[in-house]
């Protein structure tokens, strides 16, 4: 592999084999963030080392927390403070980790200090307004370095008041989860009432049910979220789970081949919302059984299987994925409900009408939706945006047919680094 591009390696035969991804991001900094918060020392294990996760554990650093940090154990401890941030001012760095942006801009706005969030350019574009909204509404004050609304950004802490707030949701959950992760150590509690007409999600999910396996009520009752001030939170000993997205791109394998693909340790008591393209993977024609290693996925016969119709508002994170199995199928398909994702890494929409444009294959926007009619596909160097799914998605592509590159594959270190070799590793073994 070139440090510049990854010429995709066309298969002729089933691919099966056992492959291990690392930990889930989305759970990594939750618990991350959770643990900061605990008033007693914590121990994550399973923890993924990504450009995102490393981004948040020297955010950490910087603001004073003590961790101990084993990269090749994937396990990282931290020293309890009960939420208190030790230092009480100072300038981080978030990269472009979305979680890191979200999750640590509510902390520092509910502590008794100031301090500067700096991000890369990539997350300068992307949406902060709802979640910098509310915590103004609750006494933080923001100063805006570039543009309005937007990282960077200075933030002087409210000393951790919390109160009634509304909050759109439409173009992220995380605005959300932020605020319910650093709720309960406030002495009022929170009152979040949701005006958007998506009230919750997926990873709204996981980070509620982290929550209460750390102790912390949330309640909803479909439109309002309340959460009580005062409570205990106690993260402890914590494994996190294996990424299921990051598997998700190697249960595509089977599905394009024929063959079986079993991931290590994603069982389906997993909490991770894409969790759910597992169904989609049966409309497909798969075989889905849990073993004792882990789900195994067997594709259908010769990587055979018409188009669907499908809503992936819930687990979108796979759109690129469904996106590029389409291509394959023997009817169109429709993915829908997924305008959300223009608003991420990139504009995920618009990325994928040109790289499937690119190929060949014929791919409309329509409104929320990704209409893509199968084709006859075409080599191409595929343009990755700077986005780690974008890459892991659109390598897919080169199972089936010749002279498939991915441009800028180093950018996978976002959430799963070693993805090319993990891929490469597969498919040397069949």
């Amino acid at each position: 592999m070139s440090q510049d591009v990854y010429q995709c390696k066309k298969q002729n035969k089933p691919i099966s084999g056992v492959v291990e991804v690392p930990g889930s991001k989305s759970m990594t900094n939750r618990a991350l963030l959770l643990a900061a918060l605990s008033k007693e020392d914590s121990c994550l294990e399973g923890v993924l080392f990504s450009d995102d996760s490393r981004h948040f554990l020297q955010c950490l650093q910087e603001l004073g927390f003590e961790l101990f940090i084993e990269e090749e154990n994937a396990r990282v401890t931290m020293k309890g403070t009960g939420g208190q941030i030790p230092k009480k001012s100072g300038t981080i760095h978030v990269g472009s980790a979305g979680t890191a942006a979200r999750f640590l801009t509510a902390l520092l706005a509910l502590s008794d200090g100031t301090y500067t969030i700096n991000c890369s350019d990539q997350m300068k574009k992307r949406p902060m307004k709802p979640l910098f909204d509310a915590l103004t509404e609750m006494g933080a004050e923001f100063t805006y370095i570039e543009e309005e609304g937007f990282l960077p950004a200075k933030v002087k802490g409210n000393g951790g008041i919390c109160k009634d707030v509304t909050m759109d949701i439409s173009k992220s959950t995380q605005f959300l989860s932020a605020l319910l992760m650093v709720a309960p150590l406030t002495k009022n509690g929170l009152k979040i009432t949701i005006t958007s007409e998506k009230k919750e999600g997926s990873y709204i999910r996981i980070t509620t049910k982290m929550m209460e396996q750390f102790g912390v009520h949330v309640e909803f009752d479909g439109a309002v979220y309340r959460v009580a001030g005062n409570q205990k939170l106690t993260v402890g000993n914590y494994y996190i789970e294996p990424d299921v997205s990051a598997a998700c791109y190697f249960y595509g394998i089977a599905v394009l081949t024929g063959g079986t693909i079993t991931v290590k340790n994603v069982f389906r008591t997993s909490m991770q919302g894409d969790m759910k393209f597992l169904d989609v993977l049966q409309q497909l024609g798969c075989l889905i059984t849990e073993t004792k290693y882990g789900i195994q996925v067997t594709g259908p016969k010769e990587g055979q299987y018409t188009g669907i119709d499908v809503n992936m508002n819930d687990f979108s994170d796979q759109t690129m994925t469904m996106a590029v199995l389409a291509a394959y199928g023997t009817t169109p398909t429709i993915i829908r409900n997924v305008g959300h994702i223009r608003v991420q890494e990139c504009n995920r929409m618009a990325a994928i009408v040109n790289e499937l444009n690119r190929v060949g294959i014929l791919c409309e926007e329509k409104g929320d939706d990704l209409w893509i009619t199968p084709g006859r596909l075409k080599s191409a160097t595929i343009e990755t945006y700077e986005d780690h799914r974008m890459a892991m998605a659109f390598s897919l592509l080169g199972i089936r047919t010749d002279g498939i590159q991915i441009a800028d594959p180093a950018c996978c270190k976002k959430t799963f680094e070693g993805y090319f070799s993990v891929l490469d590793k597969l498919l040397e073994a069949n």
